[in-house]
């Protein structure tokens, strides 16, 4: 069962479940609550989970004007403050990812770790294996098909405004985000970086995304792709908890994560 929450910038549905620590679930581009059906009984068992649905998606509807990411984490924040109560861990996926990336940047106090699958921190042109795909996606394309009628199913605004919201989020995927490495630096949290092995990003820009973080882990799932919380859900669950449980151990030959050398003591030693 949902309910609506009533923030500054757009009515917003969601759901709960579970019990304990606060664990925020940020499903994909044109994506509804029912993307995370295969995390949502292990996640449950260990967290209270937030599962809130996007301006113009799901059961939440769309607003005036051109969609952006930024005014999606100003909306994930307001739900943090107002039905969390305060910091959170945050799952976000593809678009879920973008969001929560942002969110960490401008309220890094209510973020407390992160796991990001199959995100971008530049443009669609930018970051895909194959930027042209964006082309051949119109609202009554075959490859719609699926996002179609997950938003004809429950969207408020009713299936004719399909068309408007399929255009301007790709439109917003052409664009953004527009994230460099200076601003990936900032955000503290701890974060888990994950993606398929055949994933709709490049192999580079994850690693790139890896890399640029404070204080990151990443995991590439063989034999996965874009949909890898659906295709690997057992692995996939296993190491959102881990990572959110703070299990990690020191490796025996770091380099990435090696420690900084005494001050006055040559580097190279």
């Amino acid at each position: 069962m949902g309910d609506y929450a009533d923030l500054p910038g757009v009515r917003t549905w969601y759901e709960t479940e579970g019990s304990g620590d606060a664990l925020v679930l940020l499903h994909g581009g044109f994506c509804t609550n029912d993307t995370w059906g295969a995390q949502r009984p292990e996640l449950a068992a260990s967290y209270r989970l937030y599962l809130p649905e996007r301006r113009a998606h799901g059961h939440t509807p769309d607003v005036e004007g051109p969609l952006s990411y930024t005014d999606m984490a100003g909306d994930t924040v307001a739900f943090l403050e107002s039905v969390v109560g305060g910091p959170a861990h945050l799952v976000g996926w593809s678009d879920g990812g973008v969001v929560a990336l942002l969110t960490a940047l401008a309220r890094p106090d209510l973020v407390r770790r992160m796991v990001l699958i199959g995100a971008t921190f530049r443009p669609a042109p930018e970051a895909f294996v194959a930027p042209e795909m964006l082309d051949a996606l119109t609202p009554d394309s075959d490859e719609m098909a699926f996002f179609r009628e997950l938003y004809v199913a429950v969207s408020p605004d009713g299936p004719d405004h399909w068309p408007a919201v399929a255009t301007r989020v790709i439109d917003m995927w052409r664009t953004q985000p527009a994230l460099d490495a200076g601003d990936l630096a900032a955000v503290r949290a701890p974060t888990l970086v994950m993606a398929g092995d055949d994933d709709l990003m490049t192999l580079e820009h994850t690693a790139a995304l890896y890399r640029a973080l404070h204080d990151a882990r990443l995991a590439v799932v063989p034999g996965a792709s874009h949909l890898v919380p659906l295709e690997k859900p057992a692995e996939v669950d296993r190491m959102i908890l881990d990572h959110l449980a703070g299990a990690e151990t020191g490796t025996m030959m770091p380099v990435l994560r090696a420690p900084a050398p005494a001050p006055g003591r040559d580097a190279t030693a």
